[in-house]
């Protein structure tokens, strides 16, 4: 099926949902589409009107297309187009495409903090998907950082956010350095320096206390 007959047969689908679907790729897998761009250039041609002739024409095979008008997306512009249209990303985390750079850098996994030692000092890195400031923990500020490997919890005392207030509450990717503190299994890391983390411009959303 292509998309010129996706829009004919299911007539309840806008020009607008099939925008967002070919953004976000789920009209990759039809006929003719060689990739996410090709899939919105496919769209605005299917809104146009065109006689009975024209639309029972066969269409051309990929192959004997001309070559596409448009580049496929950068990984940030899939990463930025998948969040913004779902909230998430069906393929690899964003974190994961930097992994070795950040490895590189001591930056140690969410999966592997069990493997740390109590009071070790280490570098995680992540997205910040939770920031919490309960009324009961005297000022202390926790976040949760996710990777592709899992979720790292961290501590912030108050004197700690007052330094990097603006740091903690708009970055969406952040490093944080301190020593870890595992206490029955429960795992944390005490921040001491933090840091905003280039690592994509897609608009990923975190549940904050603000």
């Amino acid at each position: 099926m292509s998309i010129d007959n996706l829009a004919l047969r299911v007539s309840a689908l806008n020009r607008k949902e099939l925008v967002a679907l070919a953004r976000i790729g789920a009209l990759n897998s039809l006929d003719e589409v060689a990739h996410r761009r090709d899939a919105l250039w496919q769209v605005e041609e299917a809104g146009w009107p065109v006689g009975p002739l024209l639309r029972n024409a066969a269409a051309p095979s990929i192959a004997s297309r001309a070559p596409l008008p448009l580049r496929r997306m950068t990984t940030d512009e899939r990463l930025a187009a998948d969040y913004s249209g779902t909230g998430l990303t069906t393929g690899p985390h964003p974190m994961a495409y930097h992994r070795a750079v950040l490895r590189s850098e001591g930056i140690v996994a969410a999966d592997n903090l069990i493997r740390c030692a109590n009071n070790r000092f280490v570098r995680v890195a992540g997205c910040v998907i939770a920031r919490q400031r309960p009324g009961t923990a005297k000022g202390f500020v926790f976040l949760s950082l996710e990777d592709e490997t899992g979720i790292a919890n961290v501590v912030i005392a108050p004197d700690v956010f007052e330094r990097d207030r603006i740091i903690v509450t708009r970055s969406r990717f952040l490093r944080i350095e301190g020593p870890l503190q595992n206490q029955d299994g429960v795992i944390h890391v005490k921040a001491q320096r933090i840091a905003p983390l280039d690592i994509t411009s897609a608009d990923i959303r975190s549940h904050d206390f603000h």
